[in-house]
């Protein structure tokens, strides 16, 4: 996977809005199962972002998907999309990119 965009307000992987866990789970209903808080919440998840050099964030970070969802991007349990777009939901972190497969 090229690129993961998170903009959920409180990830320990998240930093300026990308993933960096190297391995993340998407599950059978689009949820973000790697997520996990950072202690402080979203006030911490703002201090990291301002602290973060640009440096870091200008360097290409692969990242692999495992996804359980029916999506049409799920090739056997591996998300097959470039990008996907991560947002907080109302009570989930979920895969906004996720696009009910036809078959």
């Amino acid at each position: 996977m090229k690129q993961i965009n998170c903009s959920t307000s409180n990830c320990e992987h998240n930093l300026k809005n990308k993933c960096l866990a190297g391995v993340i789970s998407i599950s059978e209903s689009a949820k973000c199962i790697s997520r996990i808080k950072r202690e402080g919440g979203a006030l911490a998840q703002n201090f990291a972002d301002i602290e973060a050099g640009d440096d870091v964030m200008q360097t290409n970070l692969e990242s692999l998907v495992q996804c359980s969802a029916e999506c049409a991007f799920n090739n056997n349990g591996l998300c097959a999309n470039e990008q996907i777009d991560v947002r907080d939901a109302a009570f989930s972190t979920k895969c906004r990119t996720f696009l009910k497969d036809r078959a």
